[in-house]
């Protein structure tokens, strides 16, 4: 059981991701893996770009205690968290979360968990840019109902 967290500037390649979950890896049946990409439209607005900023060390930690937690849960094998940071054009991809486990919903469910729960506790501050503005991004209520399911 292994956990990879990575927060970068950089871009990632989500195939060297996925076959880092899989390499090797005879005791899992199933991968599971979600990429976030920046989106056009938000609040009715054109976005151009997002930029993501963090406090390093409490954001890893707060990564790897999400990724235990679903570990535990699902009884997990591999999990990957690769989040980017700094100023994002559209079209960039932001995130990939990919788990492995023995049977399929586990892997599922425990990519949903990781990802729910970065929405709203990771330490990510997001700013959307527009043409001519730019807004600070407060996570919406629909990401806390959807880390609520998980209680």
């Amino acid at each position: 059981m292994t956990i990879e967290i990575t927060i970068s500037h950089d871009d990632f390649d989500i195939g060297a991701l996925h076959h880092a979950l899989q390499i090797g890896n005879v005791q899992q049946g199933a991968v599971v893996t979600f990429t976030g990409l920046v989106r056009e439209f938000s609040h009715g607005d054109n976005v151009v770009a997002l930029e993501l900023e963090h406090y390093p060390q409490m954001t890893e930690q707060l990564l790897l205690t999400i990724a235990q937690q679903a570990q535990q849960r699902w009884q997990l094998g591999r999990i990957s968290i690769y989040h980017r940071i700094g100023y994002l054009p559209l079209g960039e991809q932001i995130v990939f979360v990919g788990v492995t486990a023995k049977h399929r919903q586990s892997a599922f469910d425990g990519a949903q968990f990781i990802m729910d729960y970065l929405k709203t506790q990771a330490t990510f501050w997001k700013k959307e840019h527009f043409s001519h503005t730019s807004q600070w991004v407060e996570f919406k209520a629909s990401d806390l109902q959807a880390q609520q399911k998980w209680r």
